[in-house]
C-alpha cells in the first residue's frame, strides 16, 4: 500500500538528505559553471531507479517519472548554483572552494528535491501522471538558467510548476505563500552625462556633470513618490554615482546606474519613458549631453491562486494551521518567471530561520545557514502537493495522502 512505502521511505530520508546538502554546501560552484554538482545529482538521481534522466543543458539536470497510469504533468524545480562569498561559517561541512558559498540556501534546495525524487520514484505503480524534477543552474547570474532550460524543452507539456526557496527570516516550521505576486522583476539602468570638465576655481567655464548628475538623481526619486500609484510595490535605487579623478578639476562627465524593481512588466514602459524625461529636461537645461540604458530583468514571479490553495491545504494538513504565514511580496527576484511562461506555478517560503541555531542570518550573507530541520518539510511538501495535483480529480486522492502523524 501506498501509505506504507510513504512512511518506510519518509523515516529513513532525514539523514540522506542532510548528507546530500552538506556534501553540496562543501562543494559550491558559480552560476554556469556547477559541472561537478550536476554530476553529483545526476549520480544520486540514478541510485533511485524508475526516472528518466537527462541534461539539458551543460550543467543542469532533468529526471522525469512516468506513472503507470495516464494523468497531468506536474514540474518541480530547485536551483542548484552558488554565490561568490567567501564563507564565514566555522561548521564541519564550509565551503571548500575558496570565495564560493551557498549563501542563498540552493543546497538546501537541491537536496529536498532530490529527497521528493526519492520518495516519488519508490511509489511510481501509484503515480497516475508524469513528475519531472528540474535541477536548473544559474539562478544567481541573469538572464538565469530557467529560460535555457525552457528552450531545451523541459516544460514542453508540464501543466503546473512548483518551486520553493528556504527563507531565514521565516521561522523554522513555518511556510509562507501568498498568491498573485511574489517576487519582483530585477531591471536595471545606466545613464551617463556629458558635460564640460574644467578647472574647479573658474566653474563657469565648465558644464558640471556632477551637479547635473545630482538633480539627475534627486528627481529620479519622484517617479516612485510622485508618478505611480502609491499602492503599487515599485522601489527605483541609485547603486553607482562616479565621476572626477581630481579635487581641483570639475568632471566632464558622470555615471549613475541603479535598479528598478516591480511587479507589473507593463509598468516598465511608463517608467523608462519618465526616467528618460526627466534625465533629458535636466541635462538639456543645462547645456549636458546623456546616455539612457534600461534592461529589462526577468519578469516578476506571479503565483497562480489555484495552485497556491493546493500549497495552503498541505501546510495545514502536514504541519497544521498555525505553521501556515501570512507573507508580502518580496523585492528580490528569481528566474523562476521563466518556467511561468509555460505553466502555471507556485512558489512558496520554507521557513528555516532559528536563532538558537544562528541560522537567521540574511541570505546572501558570509554567515548564512540554515536549520536542516527544514529539510524534510521541505520533502514533504514537495511530495504531498504533487500527489495532490496528480490525483486532485481522483476519488482516492484523500486516500492517497497520509497524515503526518502516521509518516512521523
Amino acid at each position: 500500500m501506498l501509505t506504507v512505502q510513504l512512511k518506510s521511505v519518509i523515516e529513513k530520508i532525514e539523514d540522506e538528505v542532510i548528507s546530500w546538502r552538506r556534501y553540496l554546501h562543501q562543494f559550491p560552484e558559480l552560476s554556469y559553471q556547477e559541472e561537478k554538482t550536476s554530476q553529483f545529482i545526476y549520480d544520486t538521481l540514478h541510485t533511485f531507479g524508475n526516472l528518466e534522466i537527462s541534461r539539458p543543458t551543460k550543467t543542469s539536470v532533468m529526471a522525469r517519472l512516468i506513472g503507470s497510469k495516464p494523468g497531468k504533468v506536474i514540474a518541480l524545480r530547485a536551483d542548484i548554483d552558488a554565490l561568490p562569498i567567501q564563507e564565514e561559517n566555522t561548521l564541519a561541512y564550509v565551503s571548500q572552494n575558496p570565495g564560493v558559498m551557498h549563501a542563498c540556501g540552493h543546497d538546501g534546495h537541491t537536496a529536498i528535491l532530490l529527497g521528493a525524487a526519492k520518495i516519488l520514484s519508490s511509489i511510481k505503480e501509484q503515480i497516475s501522471g508524469e513528475v519531472r524534477f528540474l535541477f536548473q543552474h544559474a539562478e544567481e547570474l541573469p538572464p538565469g538558467g530557467a529560460v535555457e532550460m525552457v528552450r531545451a524543452g523541459v516544460m514542453d507539456g508540464v501543466e503546473a510548476i512548483i518551486g520553493a526557496h528556504v527563507w531565514t527570516p521565516l521561522e523554522v516550521g513555518k511556510v509562507g505563500v501568498r498568491p498573485g505576486p511574489v517576487m519582483a522583476s530585477p531591471d536595471t539602468f545606466s545613464i551617463t552625462i556629458t558635460g564640460q570638465g574644467g578647472h574647479a576655481g573658474l566653474p563657469h567655464q565648465t558644464v558640471d556633470s556632477i551637479s547635473i548628475g545630482a538633480q539627475v538623481v534627486t528627481n529620479l526619486q519622484h517617479i516612485v513618490s510622485r508618478n505611480l500609484d502609491p499602492l503599487d510595490n515599485t522601489v527605483l535605487s541609485i547603486t553607482k554615482f562616479s565621476g572626477g579623478t581630481a579635487l581641483n578639476v570639475i568632471s566632464g562627465t558622470v555615471e549613475i546606474a541603479g535598479t528598478v524593481r516591480l511587479f507589473d512588466a507593463e509598468q516598465r514602459l511608463t517608467i523608462t519613458r519618465l526616467m528618460e524625461r526627466i534625465i533629458k529636461g535636466i541635462t538639456e537645461a543645462h547645456g549636458a549631453t546623456y546616455s539612457f540604458k534600461y534592461n529589462a530583468g526577468v519578469d516578476p514571479v506571479v503565483n497562480d491562486e489555484k495552485l497556491v490553495s493546493v500549497i495552503q491545504d498541505t501546510v495545514c494538513e502536514l504541519l497544521g494551521e498555525n505553521a501556515l504565514a501570512p507573507i508580502k511580496p518580496n523585492l528580490g527576484a528569481e528566474d523562476f518567471s521563466g518556467f511561468l511562461k509555460k505553466a502555471p506555478g507556485v512558489y512558496f517560503f520554507i521557513g528555516t530561520g532559528n536563532a538558537a541555531k544562528e541560522t537567521d542570518y540574511p541570505h546572501h550573507h558570509p554567515r548564512f545557514n540554515i536549520d536542516e530541520d527544514s529539510l524534510t518539510k521541505g520533502v514533504k511538501m514537495f511530495v504531498y502537493s504533487t500527489l495532490k495535483l496528480l490525483h486532485e480529480d481522483s476519488e482516492n486522492s484523500i486516500g492517497l495522502l497520509t497524515k503526518v502523524e502516521e509518516l512521523t
